[in-house]
């Protein structure tokens, strides 16, 4: 049975549904608003065989759109939500595409990619956190060495992206579908609520699907 924390296989606006709990709404939007400065650098955990075999197989792939009209039709939709945050029409249509390709390569929701780029970094592609961490999905560079690539670029779009898709699809399925808890491992926050909480409240608030 699906419940509230497992995502994957739960329309988005199922979803939405059930995070307006009453009384966390208020309690959600202040960490939101004020606890920006507190997030870590995602991904801290050293990878396991399983995860660093994941990510060199995903380095080294290809792309492209399965299916055009829903890649377009969702483009068209999520760069008006996204346009004051990037209002180069140009480079928000080549992110948003990057993200739609690499979030459906990963089996992810790409409003959830997005919910978490925008907690992460606020959508600078060149965000370097206090410990280190880098670009819109903020990767540790030690994951570059661990997947025997320690020259690839982490503020290039198309790596951060298929890095921080690949890592995050992973740990929700270690954490056997729990949304909450995965998307606390991929942040390093095992065990707390606070990171989960911010990422499903931009889900539920800016990113969802209509």
């Amino acid at each position: 049975m699906i419940t509230g924390h497992t995502f994957l296989a739960c329309p988005c606006h199922i979803v939405v549904a059930r995070l307006r709990h009453a009384g966390r709404l208020l309690g959600m939007l202040l960490l939101f608003l004020f606890g920006m400065s507190g997030v870590q650098a995602a991904t801290q955990e050293r990878p396991d065989d399983e995860l660093r075999t994941l990510l060199s197989e995903a380095i080294n792939s290809a792309d492209s759109f399965e299916d055009r009209f829903d890649a377009e039709v969702w483009l068209l939709d999520m760069s008006t939500r996204l346009e004051r945050r990037i209002p180069d029409t140009k480079k928000r249509l080549h992110l948003l595409k990057q993200v739609h390709y690499e979030a459906r390569r990963a089996e992810l929701p790409p409003e959830l990619v997005l919910s978490v780029i925008h907690i992460e970094s606020n959508f600078d592609r060149f965000a370097i956190s206090r410990v280190g961490a880098r670009g819109m999905m903020q990767i540790m560079p030690f994951w570059l060495k661990e997947i025997g690539k320690p020259d690839d670029n982490l503020f290039h779009l198309r790596t951060n992206l298929r890095m921080g898709c690949t890592i995050l699809r992973h740990y929700i399925q270690k954490e056997k579908g729990n949304l909450v808890r995965g998307l606390a491992r991929y942040n390093g926050s095992l065990g707390s609520t606070r990171y989960s909480d911010k990422v499903l409240d931009a889900l539920a608030r800016r990113w969802y699907r209509r």
